[in-house]
């Protein structure tokens, strides 16, 4: 049995020429690892997989088989690669030519990658997103998202609860509705059947939380496109889809909830340190935004790892 002073196993027909193996990593047959890659603890690297030089993986990362990590690719910890997924570093490759410096590509924490899905250079695959089976990706992809297809594009949230509540009723009230993340509600606005045309009215700061400084309009957005992606600090935001349908997502870094906007009275208040996605839009979807405060740039936290950490500070 091959190495076995070693804290870590290697199989017999391996060959692992680096010496930074983490404890209790397991590397199996035919797997070939050069001198300079760095493996934590606890992996499991399977069966006719090549690791470059300029690698780094974490801890409890699992590679399955017919894996090829080129240098400058970073996995996290807890990350998963599925069988035969395709990783590069050029985006020019060219016969016996190289590059100054190859292209990074880093896998966030707990990220999976799908069977014979590939992955093109110089993308960052976000904390718990998860890339479906042969997608081909060629932009970065924000944390928790799912992505399928070529190219691949977002088509859900992990570990998000959908709402399901139902269509709002004829000569209803407006009312809130307390939903599981943070301080954000959902409203459902008197809305008025007339056979000469429905009728949906908001009072502000009668009916809605806060009087607005600025509104927005979203509209014409490609249905595969995602918009959003950023929390803010002060501002306070309430979304009607007023025509179509779209989705949103809110996150206050514990909990993650989906909402579908389906009717022009259903409104949702998203209030400051609330990370907010939408996504999911109709060809025909106009998404009205009310904002309690004026554009300012300094408002908006844009990074997700940098909102997890402001969250834990405001708790």
């Amino acid at each position: 049995m091959k190495n076995m002073t070693k804290n870590h196993f290697e199989h017999p027909s391996s060959l692992c020429e680096s010496i930074t193996i983490g404890k209790n990593t397991r590397i199996w047959a035919f797997v070939h690892i050069l001198s300079g890659a760095k493996i934590g603890e606890d992996c499991n690297i399977c069966d006719n997989v090549f690791i470059e030089n300029d690698v780094v993986i974490g801890d409890r990362v699992t590679v399955k088989c017919g894996v090829q990590l080129w240098d400058g690719i970073e996995l996290e910890n807890d990350v998963f690669i599925g069988p035969n997924a395709t990783f590069s570093n050029d985006s020019f490759p060219r016969s016996k030519q190289y590059p100054e410096k190859f292209e990074k590509t880093l896998i966030k924490e707990g990220a999976s990658i799908g069977a014979n899905a590939t992955l093109l250079p110089g993308i960052v695959i976000g904390k718990d997103a998860m890339v479906g089976a042969g997608a081909v990706v060629t932009h970065s992809v924000p944390a928790n998202a799912i992505v399928v297809g070529n190219p691949a594009r977002i088509i859900g949230y992990a570990n998000t609860a959908l709402d399901k509540k139902t269509g709002i009723n004829e000569n209803s009230f407006e009312k809130d509705i307390d939903i599981t993340v943070g301080n954000v509600k959902l409203y459902e606005l008197l809305f008025v059947a007339d056979l000469r045309g429905n009728l949906s009215v908001g009072e502000f700061e009668k009916n809605l939380p806060f009087t607005p400084k600025r509104y927005f309009l979203v509209f014409d957005v490609p249905s595969y496109k995602v918009r959003g992606e950023h929390a803010h600090k002060e501002c306070h935001q309430f979304l009607l889809c007023v025509h179509g349908t779209c989705s949103v997502v809110v996150d206050d870094g514990e909990r993650r909830q989906e909402i579908l906007l389906d009717r022009p009275n259903k409104g949702i208040h998203i209030p400051p340190m609330i990370w907010g996605i939408q996504y999911k839009y109709s060809r025909d979807a106009v998404l009205l935004v009310f904002a309690s405060e004026y554009y300012e740039p300094e408002d908006y936290i844009r990074d997700y790892d940098q909102f997890l950490i402001l969250v834990n500070e405001y708790q």
